[in-house]
C-alpha cells in the first residue's frame, strides 16, 4: 500500500486543491481497449467537425493552473501545465498521440475535460508519495529521457517518493523511472485541480469516467480523493 500525502504548506498555500487518485490493479495493457480507442476517435472528430476544441490559456481551468505555477515562481507558458500543452498539441496537429492503452486513457479524460492528469506505475514507487515544495539540489530524470538529470528549482511543486522527485512543476512532466507501460500491473492515475469549489464537480466526474474506461481491463478499481481536508490517502 502506498501513501498519498500533500505537505502542510501546499495545502495552506492552494487550498481549493482536490486530487482525484484513480487506482487499478491487474491492469491488462496488452489488449485491445476499444472504449479508449473510441473515446480518442471521437475527440478527433469533433475538433475536425469544429463542435469542441480543447481548452487552451484564456479557459478559467487552465488559467488557473497558471496562477498556480506563477504562485511557485514557474512561467507556464515555457514549462506548461500536462493539459495545457496536450491539447494546444492536439489543436495544431488534429489528434492525440497513441502511446499506450492506460496512457492513451488518461490523455483522452484530459484533455475532454481541461483537467491535467497522469500516472505512477506503483510497483516502481519507492514508500509513499508526498506532494511538496522541492528542495536545493534534487534531481529529476524526465519521462523519455532516462540519460537525462534535471535540478528541480527549490520551491516549485512536485510529487516526490522516498527515492526522488516524480514531477516537475505539479504536473508539468512524469518521471521516467515511474512511466506506465503496457506491462504496468498496478497504476495509479491522477486527475487534478486547484479550484474545489468550481472545478470539484468536473473532477469527480472526469475520474468516473476515466475509472469506467480503466475497468474493463483491470480487476479492481477505486477513485480516492485527496485535499487539503484530506491531506492523507493510502492506496
Amino acid at each position: 500500500m502506498t501513501v498519498f500525502r500533500i505537505a502542510p504548506a501546499v495545502a495552506e498555500a492552494f487550498p481549493g486543491t482536490l486530487i482525484a487518485l484513480i487506482t487499478a490493479t491487474g491492469l491488462r495493457g496488452h489488449e485491445p481497449w476499444p472504449g479508449t480507442a473510441e473515446a480518442l476517435e471521437d475527440l478527433e472528430r469533433r475538433l475536425a467537425d469544429g463542435s469542441w476544441s480543447p481548452a487552451d490559456e484564456s479557459d478559467p481551468r487552465i488559467e488557473a493552473w497558471h496562477t498556480a505555477y506563477r504562485a511557485f515562481g514557474t512561467n507556464p507558458r515555457r514549462l506548461r501545465p500536462s493539459v495545457d500543452a496536450l491539447g494546444r498539441r492536439m489543436a495544431k496537429k488534429g489528434t492525440l498521440p497513441r502511446i499506450n492503452p492506460a496512457v492513451d486513457t488518461y490523455n483522452s479524460v484530459s484533455v475532454r475535460h481541461g483537467l491535467p492528469a497522469g500516472a505512477f506505475d506503483l510497483e516502481q514507487v519507492k514508500g509513499d508519495i508526498e506532494i511538496r515544495y522541492a528542495d536545493s539540489g534534487e534531481e529529476f530524470t524526465p519521462l523519455g529521457e532516462p540519460d537525462t538529470v534535471e535540478n528541480p528549482k527549490p520551491g516549485e511543486v512536485v510529487y516526490a517518493d522516498a527515492a526522488g522527485v516524480l514531477t516537475r512543476c505539479w504536473n508539468h512532466r512524469d518521471a521516467h523511472r515511474t512511466r506506465v507501460t503496457e506491462d504496468s500491473a498496478d497504476v495509479v492515475f491522477i486527475l487534478e485541480t486547484v479550484q474545489e469549489p468550481v472545478h470539484g464537480d468536473l473532477l469527480r466526474t472526469a475520474a468516473q469516467e476515466l475509472r469506467d474506461l480503466l475497468a474493463p481491463h483491470a480487476d479492481e478499481t477505486a477513485v480516492h480523493l485527496l485535499s487539503p481536508a484530506t491531506p492523507r490517502i493510502d492506496v
